[in-house]
């Protein structure tokens, strides 16, 4: 039996999961588990499909430099996978790569010239695109054999019609590839896959799908098609997050440098690590513990602060995306906080009843929310659980079978 790997990276943390395939049709998990606080005190778990555990162990304190570490830890992790593999043989392992720039819009054997291209946009996603390659590299040495395939965040927003991907700035910099992404893109596509089975009606209208966890966006999908999105030329744009800014006025920037003499990692670090909920409130980055602080407290001001301007960006950009969409048949939650903080999506939904959102609360407070608008309401609100692996995993198999074609660099 052939094996699949599947690596979820990034800056501080490693998900992965393991499928056998069965045939080129069928697969089944046969282990999941997640490697987090790299460059802080490494932690490692997994479990098999029952969700019993396998594996757990943890490092301390970090001693060595993150590259390093992260090598060292990549490196446990493929010795304990072999082991638990036993005769299967690991036909492939595919990474969620953050960023493919212009050239890549679909999954991508990964070699030396790939790897260069990559890089090549680091500077675009400083923060998340070390992340990604870190792990293909440290394979790269210990399985020089091995099938590596790229799974792109970007690809998704692709199909955004080219006035959407522009910045209004000289028009050299859009030939430079400066311009607007989207992220998110893996997640965008499990949803728009769901709707399908799930929703015909809805898969085929137009649908904002709001992806709300540390990081935040939103989409616009008309027939299964992203149209628009909230994040743009990098992940730090758009609705605020747990730690990033979100949409902020440049003039702020050049304010920084000229008045407060930040040069650009200072800012860069204000912008990705201090801002968002944590910046707004003082308190966390986390959606739970500011709901919970603020219960504790007495209705906390600066912790109602930074849930009203989370909730508010979120009723704005929807607005927003309402009207490249020319109406509205459908939202849908999900990700870690739109797929279980029922306050935030009766907030949004409240918030947007003009558009004839009609909630059922008692269903978007039942823990376990599908359909969470009335039978009445003139649109459909959602919560699905999304998953990147599964996408990631049907793009591997369409690789691995010649189904998806390969670019050739120029």
């Amino acid at each position: 039996m052939d094996a699949i790997l599947v690596l979820n990276s990034g800056s501080s943390s490693m998900k992965f999961s393991l499928f056998e395939i069965e045939d080129e049709h069928t697969s089944k998990q046969l282990a999941c588990g997640l490697l987090e606080g790299i460059g802080t005190e490494p932690y490692f778990k997994a479990v098999n499909a029952e969700g019993k555990l396998l594996v757990e162990k943890s490092w301390g304190k970090a001693s060595v430099g993150t590259h390093q570490e992260r090598e060292h830890l990549v490196s446990y992790i493929d010795e304990w996978l072999e082991n638990f593999l036993g005769e299967k043989t690991l036909r492939a392992v595919g990474h969620r790569v953050v960023h493919g720039g212009a050239k890549y819009i679909q999954p991508t054997i990964i070699t030396d010239e790939v790897l260069l291209e990559l890089e090549r946009l680091t500077p675009f996603v400083p923060l998340h695109q070390p992340g990604s390659l870190a792990p293909i590299y440290t394979l790269r040495k210990k399985r020089k054999d091995l099938l590596q395939i790229a799974c792109f965040d970007t690809s998704f927003h692709h199909t955004m019609p080219d006035v959407a991907k522009r910045l209004a700035i000289p028009r050299r910099y859009f030939d430079s590839d400066i311009r607007r992404y989207g992220f998110h893109g893996l997640s965008y596509q499990y949803i728009a896959d769901q709707l399908k089975h799930i929703s015909p009606k809805l898969a085929k209208g137009r649908v904002v799908v709001a992806h709300l966890g540390n990081g935040a966006s939103l989409c616009a999908i008309k027939e299964g098609i992203g149209i628009e999105t909230t994040m743009s030329f990098t992940a730090l744009d758009g609705l605020v997050m747990g730690t990033r800014c979100g949409r902020i006025d440049p003039g702020v920037l050049l304010y920084m440098m000229r008045e407060q003499n930040l040069n650009a990692d200072q800012i860069s670090d204000l912008l990705y690590r201090q801002s968002g909920l944590l910046g707004v409130s003082g308190i966390s980055n986390d959606m739970r513990e500011l709901r919970q602080f603020q219960r504790e407290n007495n209705d906390s001001l600066p912790a109602k602060e930074a849930l009203d301007l989370f909730s508010y960006r979120i009723v704005c950009e929807i607005g927003s995306l309402v009207a490249a969409l020319g109406g509205l048949d459908g939202i849908v939650f999900t990700a870690g906080i739109g797929e279980n903080d029922a306050e935030l999506r009766e907030r949004v939904c409240h918030s947007l009843a003009w558009l004839g959102i009609e909630l059922d609360v008692a269903a978007n407070n039942s823990g376990k929310p599908e359909v969470i608008s009335t039978k009445n309401s003139q649109i459909e609100v959602r919560v699905i659980r999304t998953n990147e692996e599964q996408v990631m995993l049907k793009e591997i198999i369409g690789v691995i079978n010649g189904v998806v074609a390969q670019p050739v660099l120029n």
